[in-house]
């Protein structure tokens, strides 16, 4: 059985991170609990949004929680496993080998 997880490319990757960022700024608590925990600011948002590794970051945060990849997966209309694999794409995403 092949467990392999294809990456999104980097600009659809990127595309969707963005989405993600939007969906968790329209959510004051768990918009405030991801800049507790990222150490971010508000600025930090709108001025890193282009940032590919600060985008990873924001699918890292969306994935710790499986109630949140699919509220999000929910509001962009894709399957959950994209949020997955767009992290994959994004730098620092690179899937662990454990074989």
């Amino acid at each position: 059985m092949d467990n392999t997880l294809t990456p999104l490319p980097a600009a659809r990757a990127e595309v969707l991170a963005l989405q993600a960022l939007g969906w968790l700024a329209s959510q004051d608590d768990l918009l405030a609990t991801f800049l507790g925990a990222s150490g971010a600011a508000i600025d930090d948002l709108r001025d890193r949004a282009t940032d590919p590794a600060f985008l990873g970051a924001v699918l890292d945060f969306v994935l710790m929680d499986d109630a949140w990849v699919l509220g999000f997966a929910d509001h962009a209309q894709i399957a959950p496993l994209m949020v997955l694999r767009a992290r994959a794409g994004l730098p620092g995403g690179d899937m662990p080998h454990w074989t």
